[in-house]
């Protein structure tokens, strides 16, 4: 009877490593946040905002520098959550030109915010000045506190 040793450069042991490694990748990519997440969440991280609170209005503040109102748009989802979002374009290369170096982002932005209870989201303006989105939200009046009902009392 013939012993050997497996080396760690044999075939039997660059196979079974191979299989567990497939085996590693095939987890991680079911583990994996899918594209659009990875491609939303650095559209919302790349869009900072400024949100203020005013007595009678909530004030979102974002800088959009280059942007027309056609490439912005502002919507209201489920009810309570306002969401920014739209798309940066590249400009149009003219001939002759060339980056040498591109530092400006370009592509989708996003940014939600979820409204508070009092936000009246049936009055909301939004206005694009010089590059900054100012969208301003109307609170609802607080509500009126409940008087006591008198109840008459009766003798019999």
């Amino acid at each position: 009877m013939e012993f050997r040793i497996v080396g760690l450069d044999s075939p039997i042991f660059n196979t079974l490593h191979q299989m567990m490694d497939t085996s590693e990748d095939a987890e991680k990519s079911v583990n994996n946040p899918s594209r659009t997440y990875v491609r939303d969440a650095k559209a919302m991280a790349s869009t900072p905002a400024d949100v203020k609170e005013y007595p009678n209005s909530y004030v979102f503040v974002v800088d959009m520098p280059g942007l027309k109102s056609g490439d912005i748009k502002v919507q209201v989802e489920d009810d309570n959550v306002l969401v920014v979002s739209g798309e940066r374009k590249r400009e149009e290369e003219k001939e002759g030109a060339k980056y040498v170096r591109m530092e400006r982002r370009v592509g989708k932005f996003m940014r939600k915010f979820v409204l508070p209870e009092n936000a009246n989201t049936d009055a909301i303006s939004a206005v694009c000045q010089d590059g900054v989105l100012t969208v301003t939200i109307q609170k609802l009046p607080p509500p009126e506190p409940k008087k006591p009902k008198t109840i008459e009392v009766k003798i019999a």
